[in-house]
């Protein structure tokens, strides 16, 4: 290039362009951002729920739950567990496994028992899960 000619000027076309992909690439940047500031970094919080209607059907009871992932992370292999005491004594266990539980997730399920649990007490807690 010689002193005398100069770089050629961009067109209107160009500087459209030009403007729409830097406000998008403006856009991901805060996206990422804001993402990034405000993930949880906290473990998976899990809580299990019994739900009330216990439905009896030839001569089994059917013990709807809920279980809920109010933390950070994902859980994977969840494990909820159920005891059923009657007169004080476990009578029926049960055991259910939700292979995955994102944070904000929640899953149903039910634990079937042949005796009513109307008449002990019935305990529902996670027992364990792992992380992704």
């Amino acid at each position: 290039m010689t002193q005398t000619e100069q770089p050629p000027k961009r067109s209107i076309a160009e500087w459209i362009t030009f403007s729409v992909a830097s406000f998008i690439l403006a856009i991901i940047v805060s996206l990422v951002g804001y993402t990034w500031l405000n993930e949880k970094n906290q473990p998976p919080i899990l809580s299990v729920t019994k739900k009330e209607t216990i439905r009896e059907i030839d001569g089994q009871f059917y013990v709807p739950f809920e279980v809920v992932n109010s933390g950070g992370d994902t859980a994977e292999s969840v494990q909820i567990m159920a005891e059923l005491m009657i007169d004080g004594k476990v009578t029926e266990t049960g055991e259910q496994q939700i292979d995955f539980l994102s944070s904000g997730e929640s899953e149903e399920g039910a634990f079937i028992f042949t005796q009513n649990p109307r008449q002990g007490q019935l305990n529902l807690r996670v027992g364990s899960y792992k992380l992704p």
